[in-house]
């Protein structure tokens, strides 16, 4: 698998990635992801459905907690689709996460096991075997509609972009 050096930096040191970068148009790798209640959740559970994927680091950083408390609350004002955050830590420390703030409009869900999520999006990093912080929303139809690779670990995404996107789609 194809190795990216520099794709991504933490306080400007370059990080290496594995995998390639989804692009805009391509058919959405399926994926193998592990909910809080250990059950597997995969992209053709949510079939049919608008999907808004928001990758994250670690949940118990600042911008990770913000961001996915950001996408719960906006969660409630779109019907019809799916959103999910994932990051690669175990499955027992997102439950703890999620019952200690209330987030239940979302599925956080576990890439912590193989990886084989963030390989398939371009999004492991080979130093820390976490994943680098992304935005990426895939149609009903399973095509690829918007992606946000974060350059920068401890840079927000462009939450305005996302939901501009996600509007124009969900109508």
């Amino acid at each position: 698998m194809k190795e990216n050096t520099g794709g991504v930096t933490i306080k400007g040191n370059p990080l290496t990635t594995i995998g390639e970068h989804v692009d805009v148009g391509a058919k959405a790798p399926d994926f193998a992801l592990v909910k809080n209640n250990l059950q597997t959740v995969s992209l053709a559970d949510s079939a049919g459905k608008i999907r808004l994927i928001s990758v994250v680091p670690s949940l118990d950083t600042g911008i990770c907690h913000a961001q996915t408390k950001r996408f719960n609350d906006e969660a409630l004002n779109y019907d019809g689709v799916a959103f999910f955050t994932v990051s690669a830590e175990h499955p027992f420390n997102q439950k703890r996460w999620c019952e200690q703030e209330s987030c239940s409009n979302i599925d956080v869900v576990s890439d912590h096991m193989a990886m084989q999520f963030g390989q398939d999006y371009g999004l492991a990093i080979k130093e820390w075997r976490l994943l680098q912080r992304a935005i990426i929303i895939i149609d009903a139809d399973d095509t690829v509609a918007y992606t946000e690779y974060i350059p920068e670990i401890a840079q927000f995404p462009d939450y305005d972009a996302a939901l501009a996107k996600l509007g124009e789609l969900a109508g």
